[in-house]
């Protein structure tokens, strides 16, 4: 069990590693946009690349398992990339 120091102290690190400018933006679709993206690629949910709940990154999203992500990074370019929830 997480004392109440600890508990606070993980939920301020998953709000910064948020706000990191390095961060890439995180974005949970929603269902239109999850069967568009499946239908544009012709693949199924568990064709996409995996990402854990207990992620950082997208602790401050509430994410639940089988949400889709959708994750921009700014390289030369900005790239897409999509990710699900387990």
């Amino acid at each position: 069990m997480l004392s109440l120091y600890n508990k606070y102290s993980l939920l301020g690190r998953a709000i910064q590693s948020r706000m990191h400018t390095l961060q890439p933006k995180h974005t949970k679709l929603k269902q239109e946009e999850v069967k568009k993206l499946l239908e544009k690629y012709n693949i199924s949910v568990s064709q996409l690349a995996k990402i854990k709940s207990d992620d950082p990154a997208i602790a401050p999203m509430n994410c639940v398992r089988g949400d889709v992500l959708k994750i921009e990074r700014k390289e030369d370019k900005i790239n897409t990339y999509f990710r699900v929830v387990v």
